[in-house]
């Protein structure tokens, strides 16, 4: 029995970050989130522990680097927090930055719903 999908509820301006990778990356991070939302892993991700107790990045690879941060911890929905494109090693501390700030948008909005 398959499981239905999470939808998906992008956090800030993230559809506009995703939107703008060039079409091979945007492909594959589709197909990523479609998995994440089926409650699959993605196939290559690891956990971003310093934006958030269950965020995680989905990592794709073209020739260049993208990533895309997401919470699925919630049943409500799968919250993409942050995407773009990698240019060193280290994740950019203005990154980690961004996706905290829109997890303490996603905590905050989920509090005034209850």
């Amino acid at each position: 029995m398959r499981l239905p999908e999470k939808p998906l509820r992008w956090v800030g301006n993230t559809l506009y970050e995703l939107r703008a990778f060039p079409e091979p990356a945007r492909r594959k991070a589709g197909r990523q989130l479609q998995k994440v939302q089926q409650g699959l892993a993605p196939d290559d991700w690891r956990p971003m522990s310093a934006v958030g107790a269950g965020v995680a990045e989905i990592r794709i690879h073209t020739g260049v680097e993208h990533r895309v941060l997401y919470l699925a911890k919630f049943d409500e929905a799968v919250y993409v927090l942050h995407a773009f494109e990698k240019r060193s090693r280290r994740a950019r501390q203005l990154n980690v930055e961004i996706g905290r700030k829109r997890l303490r948008e996603v905590v905050r909005s989920r509090q005034d719903r209850q």
